[in-house]
């Protein structure tokens, strides 16, 4: 106890300093030990191969997360499972649908996911090669959103998916065919509905620019979406593990943090209500940020332990990495 002046009336004080001489130690090498230099990065040389450069990275958190992450994705399609993947609108936004549509190309990603704003930078990037307004600049008097182009673009892909009995994604991506939009190279639905892949759109009314012009039809919308929605549940019950070597599909969730884990917690439990047993899909999430939904509703709740994968980081920079990773791995169509 500290000395203090007499003159004060210090009450006395409950705790004293604890006495650590009777402290149990042991030795280290009894201790198990979480960072090893087994698993510590190496040294790549020039030159190196991109395989040979992962290969150097260490062997914990994400990096191996990444590399377990192609390695589940290049099992799925070799079992011929389901890789679907799930994008908010930065994928488009950052430059990265280029990188889906080759994964689309090669027969690796199957379905695509999206909601409406991932599906607006899509088709504006295919009519214009150019996308994303400056909010800030626009909200102040009125012009945010009223753009003529999109929301016409949007009305008849309604319409057309009303009149052709199908889904959204389906109706747009064939819009941008049919219409011949000068740059419908980068457009992802487009692409998918070239290829005949599932491409899924998940509206949720009041969240997009084209809902506010007097000629979006709600109805035609939400019918159109709840197509879209059923149709998902169908790809996410085809992830049901193969019966002879048990791999699973995957589910691969790109910067959405809250609509489209939605729409996945309960496609999955629709499959899982018919039947499908799904412990062994494999989820990924790939964000700049970990989020409560995705953290419960992609990597944590619909698994087994083990088969949820969290890769944080620049979307530019994870998908060109992890794409590399999975073509290096196994070159060529799987199918």
């Amino acid at each position: 106890m500290c000395k203090s002046d007499s003159s004060h009336n210090t009450p006395k004080q409950r705790y004293e300093p604890l006495d650590l001489a009777e402290l149990t130690l042991h030795s280290v090498s009894e201790r198990k030990h979480l960072a090893q230099v087994s698993g510590f990065a190496k040294v790549a040389d020039p030159g190196a191969s991109f395989l040979e450069w992962l290969d150097t990275l260490p062997d914990c958190f994400g990096a191996k997360q990444l590399r377990t992450a192609a390695d589940a994705i290049v099992a799925a399609r070799k079992a011929d499972r389901p890789v679907a993947m799930a994008m908010g609108g930065h994928v488009v936004k950052v430059g990265c649908g280029p990188i889906v549509i080759d994964l689309m190309q090669r027969g690796i990603v199957t379905a695509i996911t999206c909601h409406g704003a991932t599906a607006i930078h899509d088709v504006e990037v295919a009519m214009l090669s150019a996308t994303s307004e400056d909010v800030g600049d626009t909200i102040r008097d009125g012009r945010f959103g009223m753009v003529r182009e999109t929301a016409t673009f949007f009305a008849e892909a309604a319409y057309h998916a009303e009149k052709n009995k199908c889904g959204y994604g389906q109706a747009i991506g064939e819009m941008v065919l049919t219409q011949e939009l000068p740059h419908a190279s980068f457009s992802m639905l487009a692409t998918a509905a070239k290829l005949g892949i599932p491409a899924t759109v998940h509206v949720a009314m009041g969240t997009d620019t084209v809902h506010m012009p007097a000629m979006a039809d709600g109805a035609q919308i939400g019918r159109a979406a709840l197509t879209d929605f059923r149709l998902l549940c169908s790809v996410i019950k085809d992830m049901e593990a193969d019966a002879h070597n048990g791999i699973g599909g995957v589910w691969c969730n790109v910067g959405s943090a809250v609509i489209l884990p939605e729409v996945f917690l309960k496609a999955l439990s629709v499959a899982r209500n018919l039947g499908a047993k799904l412990d062994k899909l494999h989820t990924i999430n790939l964000d700049m940020l970990r989020q409560y939904r995705t953290a419960q509703n992609v990597v944590g709740r619909p698994v087994a332990p083990g088969f949820g994968h969290h890769i944080t980081g620049h979307h530019e920079i994870l998908l060109p990495m992890l794409r590399q990773a999975i073509i290096e791995k196994y070159p060529g169509n799987p199918i």
